[in-house]
Parts: structure tokens; C-alpha cells; sequence
């Protein structure tokens, strides 16, 4: 909404909001503005979790609004593709153009050939599945289905549970023994942290299961550090070990659970000591993990995303969650399993979608862009409306991606915050707010919590926040109504159940269910039709390749003997905040490996397969297992030395469940030192509303014994 004074005259002042980006704990947060501008984004209280402080990542958005890479006004593309040079245009003439190729793609080949693309760039419930799901319903066109992280684990959580709430942060303290598996919350979700530090200081023992050694992982007392891709052999163990040796919990069983049968006998194969030739796991830790679990209570498994983005992902998922079922872990304050608590609130967007239902057209797994681009037909894709996203560096077969991208047939809009690696492929550049200058609704998925997102500042430029913008195109169509972001706000939060929606929009909060504090198996159970556990859901059966439990082996090769993990970064969220990275990303190397290559830190490494290659320093830790090598996800093009990030290792095959990304089966690579000085970069013309932009040049060209060469620029 309009503020009425000049910036100028505006003195000091604190806006409490919260923090909608793709972060389990949602922090409430006070904005500090002097004069109009963010001086200081620090925690607030409203969010018990929050205690007061947030993340560096946050901490810096200040430099995303007011940085040299903001995108400040529409502009349209002038010259090849990819060379990210534009022209700035009023947003009449940006939505006009917009609308005008929509209405003939649509006349000539149907609204399929239109690809919307989003995913978690904000999480909030008003920036995506609104206006935007409205427009794309209406006009029929292609639907995205959004799976590239947490479809594994959310297919296995709802067929075993119906994604049932899960213990929350503050019941860790609780715990006596806690287990952190597939998740590092130093990175993503730091409130844990010191909870899980208070729980140890009351007697708890940490278990980590992880193939790195994270901070958390080097102070347990006990460091599973498994092959990635095996955290299903392990859990199946474990079934065995409860199973076999009379600590499964019967009478629960008997109570609350089905499909009991069927997972004992996919446990049945898995002794320790094959879960511990599998997995390169002393059998000796395998026991004396099985032997904590079973004799410790209360007994918390945290279970993260990291575990599910291999061949086995959805499995290991499932036989994890099912591990609090077979030992009887629940009903108990701070005992059970921790996941995903996106629906403690039982809110759905089909409460405010159902006006517009659901076309039955094509659906496109977003793991494959790249196909989707090169070899749909029938309609091919003549359209992408990329937003909330950066695919270029996201998602899997990067190199096919990119190829897509750069098709001069392909009229591409992005609707972005930043210049980012995908924008600079856009034939429509669109300025979008960010979540400190527009309204929004944030709900966390660890800590339960629901907040109004409310403006600091006024909007940076010409950016539009996304309800606005999507109903506005919508107008233009003949589909919709204009509306503004608050009218937006209002309707959704009319939409969601009365009690909640309420207090939503009167105190910026609304009371999360449970105190915040379910207790399962006494405040929460299944969302099962029978309020039972599925510990063998028929769908999931037929669904993964092999059967659910199911485990499919390593792929590695003797050409590409290496695993490549790809997790969370302290300094972006995803791909956000990309662009205030100032160091190359460094590949993460054991120290058997890096000597076998003759490496030590710093090194400029080839990291290849069959796919593509990256080129980057090497850092030597022993904090990588050996045989597996670690670069994080999230990179910008212009993070690596050629432009290439571990995305173009990645294959865009899939898991075993949801249809997620499935980077292990030939995410396999080699590593190798080459020769490398760095050229001089030609500047290019700075698009309009951005900062300057510069290609990096510094792709060399690979010899056949597979070094680069670097010749003069």
C-alpha cells in the first residue's frame, strides 16, 4: 500500500515480519529501516523457536534488495540469447508482449505448449499456487510437477503416516537420545542446534548418520558415516535387529499398524553384517547404534532430505519413519520421528483454488526440464514462465538445460528478483518484489508456525509482488480480475479455517495447534483413513522399480569411481543469494582420494562424466568419506571456473518414489588435476534495472587426455 510521506522524512522505525524462504523454521524477524532504507534484519520473538536471532543468510538479504544484481524495471531481450543484454519497457508493454504470444501459442498449438516453472524460491502461500495457479488453470496450460526436492520423503511420510505432525524443536530437550539423520540443521534450520546442545547437557547421546563428518556429526557420540545411497540397508538393519531379537513393540504394532508382515520380511535380508559391507560401515557401529535405539527413551529420529536424492531415496525414507513405529518410540514427550510439519495446520491452497479447477492437461516432472525443452512434441514447448526459481542452476542435466534455454524458438519470461544465471536467457524480464516489500503468509515445516509477511520498505524500483502481477496478466487474458497483493491477503486468509484465518489477519499469528508441541500417538496419529500406520503401502509397492525396501546398488565404474553429494550451503538458501557469493565453490575430497590424484587444497580439479564436467578448486578434508566428494548445491554459473556446477553431473533420472531427483545412478565421476591460469573476462552491455554483469570466458577446451588448456583472451 502507498506510504504518504518522502522517503527522506522518514525517520527510524522496526517492522516485526517473518521469513517465508525455503527454511524449516519460518523466523519471526524485525526489520530495522532508517529513512526508507533496511539498515538490519536481526530475530524476533513470535516464533518461539526464533529466540531472538537468524541466520547470516538472512542477515544479508539487504544486500540482494540493494545489490547490483537487483532487477529494477521490465526489459526485453535485444540480441542472441544468453549474451544477457536488454531493453528497458514499461510494464504495460512487458505484460502486453506477454500476453499477445500467449493468445497465439494458445490459438496455434494449444495452451500445453506454455510451461510454467516455480518452485521454493519463497515459500510464502500467497507468492505461488494463487493468482498464479489461477492464470495457468484457466488458460490450460502444461502443470509442473514441482518434485525436484522432498517428494520422496513426502510420498513415503504420507503412506506411512498421512504426514502426520511430528515432534517439534522444543520437545528435543526431552530426548535421550537423539538421532540427526540425513540432516545438517547447522546449515538449514539452525534452532535445533541449541536445543540438541541442551538435551546433551541433560544426558541425551547423538547418533549423526551422514557421509560427511558436519559440525554436529564431529561432536556426536556416534558417526554412522555410510555410502550415500545405503541409508536404507542400515534402517532395514536395524527392523532386523528389533525384529529378531524381541524389542519390536507388539502390542503397538498389533494397535496402530498394518503391513507389518511386509517389512519384516524386506528386513529379513539385511543382517548387520551385510548392512555393514553395503553401507562401509564398521559392523561394530551398527550394533551399538541398534543397541541405543533400542534401549534409549524417549528417542527422537530427526529425518532430513538428504537421505531420499539417491537410487534408494524414497525407501530409506520409509524405513526410517517406520523405526518409532517397530520400537515403540512413541507417545512419549520427545519421542518419535521429526519431518515435515507443512500440514499441522490443515491448510490446503485447494481451499482457495477449487473456483478454478484443475485442467486435465499434460503433466511435466520438473527433474526434466531439459527433455521437456528439446524433445517434448505435441506441442513442443513454445513457452516458459520461469518464477520463484532458477533452473539453470537447480536443476538436474544442467548441460540439456542450458541447451533448451539457449533455443531462439523458445520465448522465455522470467520473473525474477535478481539477474540470475537463468535470466540471462529471458526474452521478458520481469522485476519481482522480495519478501522485506510485499505481503506474504509464512508457515514452517519444523517449528509450527503461521506469520504475516508484512512490507519494510517500499518496493525496490519497479518490482511487483506476484499476486498482483499474475492477476494482472490475467485481466489482460479475458480470464481474470486485477488484483492488488492486500485484496490477495485478505482472500486468502478469509479461505483458511475460521479460527486461523482470523487471527491470522488480526495479530499477524495465528495459535499453532498443539501448543506447537504435539505429542504423537497421544495429541496426533495418522491421517490414515483408519488412523493406523502403513508400514507397507500398497501404492508405494507398486510404485518403486524394485518394491518398496527394496535396495538397488552403487553405479559406480572404474571410469567414474567417485560419489558426488550435493548438500546445503551455510550461504545460499537453494540457489538464493547465489549472486553475493565472492569465492569459488570447492569440491570436498578425502584425503586417500586427493593423494591418488596427487591433489592437496587449492588445486583447480576436473570433477567429469558422461554428462559434463566442472572445474573448481579442491579443499582436502577428512570430513568427506572416502570415495565421495561433496560440492554444494546451489552454485551460480559464475561460482566454478567454466561455468558448470554439479548439476551438470547430475542425470535427470528418478527416485524409486514421487519421482524426485535421483542424481546417484550416474552422478558417478572422476576427479583430476589440470592445468589452469584464468583469462581476462569481456564485460558485457549491463542490462537495464541490473548492476554489471560480466560472462565468464574462462571455458578453455579439453584436450584427450582430458586437461584443460588455457590460451589468451
Amino acid at each position: 500500500m502507498p506510504r504518504t510521506q518522502e522517503p527522506n522524512s522518514w525517520g527510524h522505525s522496526t517492522v516485526e515480519s517473518a521469513c517465508p524462504l525455503d527454511c524449516p523454521d519460518s523466523c519471526t524477524l524485525e526489520i530495522t529501516v532508517k529513512k526508507g532504507r533496511i539498515v538490519e534484519i536481526d530475530g524476533g520473538h513470535e516464533n518461539a523457536s526464533t529466540r531472538g536471532y537468524i541466520c547470516g543468510k538472512v542477515r544479508r538479504f539487504p544486500e540482494r534488495v540493494y545489490g547490483e544484481d537487483r532487477l529494477l524495471y521490465p526489459a526485453v531481450r535485444k540480441g542472441r540469447k544468453g549474451d544477457g543484454v536488454f531493453t528497458r519497457v514499461s510494464w504495460d508493454e512487458a505484460l502486453d508482449q506477454i500476453a499477445e504470444r500467449m493468445t497465439a501459442i494458445r490459438d496455434g498449438s494449444g495452451g500445453e505448449a506454455i510451461l510454467p516453472f516455480c518452485y521454493g524460491g519463497s515459500n510464502g502461500l500467497l507468492t505461488q499456487d494463487t493468482n498464479d495457479a489461477a492464470l495457468w488453470r484457466a488458460f490450460g496450460t502444461s502443470r509442473l510437477a514441482r518434485t525436484v526436492c522432498a517428494a520422496p520423503t513426502g510420498a513415503a511420510n504420507m503412506g506411512l503416516y498421512g504426514k502426520m505432525p511430528s515432534i517439534t524443536y522444543e520437545d528435543y530437550v526431552h530426548a535421550r537420545l537423539i538421532v540427526l539423520w540425513g540432516v545438517n540443521p547447522s546449515t538449514s534450520g539452525i534452532h535445533l542446534v541449541p536445543l540438541i546442545k541442551d538435551a546433551r547437557k541433560a544426558g541425551a547421546t547423538l547418533v549423526v548418520v551422514d557421509p560427511r563428518a558436519t559440525s554436529l556429526a564431529r561432536q556426536a557420540d556416534l558417526h554412522i558415516q555410510l555410502k550415500p545411497g545405503t541409508d536404507v540397508a542400515v534402517a532395514l538393519a536395524l527392523h532386523k535387529h528389533l525384529f529378531d531379537d524381541g524389542h519390536a513393540d507388539s502390542a503397538f504394532l498389533a494397535e496402530h499398524a498394518r503391513g507389518v508382515d511386509g517389512l519384516r520380511s524386506r528386513a529379513d535380508q539385511w543382517s548387520m553384517a551385510r548392512a555393514a559391507d553395503v553401507s562401509g560401515v564398521e559392523q561394530s557401529d551398527l550394533q551399538r547404534f541398534a543397541d541405543l535405539y533400542t534401549a534409549t527413551s524417549p528417542a527422537v529420529i530427526r529425518c532430513g532430505w538428504g537421505l531420499e536424492r539417491n537410487r534408494n531415496g524414497g525407501s530409506a525414507v520409509a524405513a526410517v519413519l517406520a523405526l518409532p513405529a517397530v520400537a515403540g518410540k512413541f507417545g512419549v514427550r520427545g519421542g518419535g520421528f521429526s519431518m515435515s510439519n507443512s500440514a499441522a495446520f490443515g491448510i490446503k491452497a485447494a481451499a482457495w483454488m477449487n473456483d478454478t479447477p484443475e485442467p486435465p492437461t499434460r503433466i511435466v516432472n520438473m527433474n526434466k526440464l531439459g527433455d521437456a525443452l528439446l524433445d517434448y512434441k505435441d506441442p513442443a514447448v513454445e513457452m516458459l514462465f520461469v518464477y520463484n526459481c532458477n533452473p539453470l542452476a537447480t536443476m538436474p542435466n544442467q548441460n540439456r538445460v542450458l541447451e533448451g534455454l539457449r533455443r531462439e524458438d523458445l520465448f522465455t519470461v522470467v520473473f525474477e528478483q535478481v539477474f540470475t544465471d537463468t535470466a540471462r536467457f529471458a526474452d521478458v524480464l520481469l522485476p519481482a518484489t522480495t519478501f522485506v516489500e510485499n505481503y506474504d503468509i509464512a508457515r514452517g515445516y519444523g517449528p509450527i508456525s503461521l506469520q504475516v509477511v508484512r512490507p519494510a520498505i517500499e518496493p525496490v524500483g519497479e518490482a511487483r509482488p506476484n499476486p498482483a502481477v499474475f492477476s494482472e496478466l490475467s485481466q489482460r487474458l479475458g480470464i481474470g480480475a486485477a488484483e492488488e497483493e492486500t485484496d490477495t491477503l485478505i482472500r486468502i486468509g478469509a479461505r483458511l479455517p475460521p479460527a486461523i484465518g482470523s487471527e491470522l489477519l488480526e495479530r499477524g499469528a495465528a495459535t499453532p495447534p498443539f501448543g506447537g508441541r504435539p505429542i504423537q500417538f497421544v495429541d496426533v496419529f495418522p491421517l490414515t483413513p483408519d488412523r493406523k500406520i502403513d508400514l507397507f503401502p500398497d501404492a508405494l509397492e507398486a510404485q518403486a522399480p524394485a518394491g518398496l525396501y527394496a535396495f538397488q546398488p552403487d553405479p559406480a565404474t572404474a571410469e567414474y569411481p567417485l560419489a558426488l553429494i550435493s548438500p546445503a550451503s551455510e550461504k545460499t538458501v537453494s540457489s538464493t543469494l547465489g549472486e553475493l557469493r565472492e569465492r569459488p565453490g570447492m569440491l570436498q575430497m578425502h584425503p586417500a582420494d586427493a593423494a591418488e590424484r596427487g591433489l592437496v587444497t587449492d588445486d583447480p580439479v576436473r570433477i567429469f562424466n558422461a554428462l559434463g564436467e566442472v572445474h573448481c578448486p579442491v579443499a582436502v578434508t577428512p570430513n568427506v568419506r572416502q570415495g565421495t566428494v561433496s560440492l554444494s548445491k546451489g552454485l551460480w554459473r559464475k561460482s566454478t571456473f567454466n561455468g558448470s556446477t554439479s548439476n551438470a553431473l547430475s542425470p535427470d533420472t528418478l527416485t524409486d518414489l514421487g519421482g524426485g531427483s535421483d542424481p546417484s545412478r550416474r552422478a558417478r565421476c572422476g576427479a583430476g588435476r589440470y592445468d589452469w591460469r584464468p583469462r581476462r573476462s569481456r564485460a558485457l552491455p549491463t542490462p537495464p534495472g541490473a548492476g554489471n554483469h560480466a560472462l565468464d570466458t574462462r571455458a578453455g577446451t579439453r584436450c584427450r587426455c582430458g586437461r584443460r588448456t588455457a590460451g589468451a583472451a
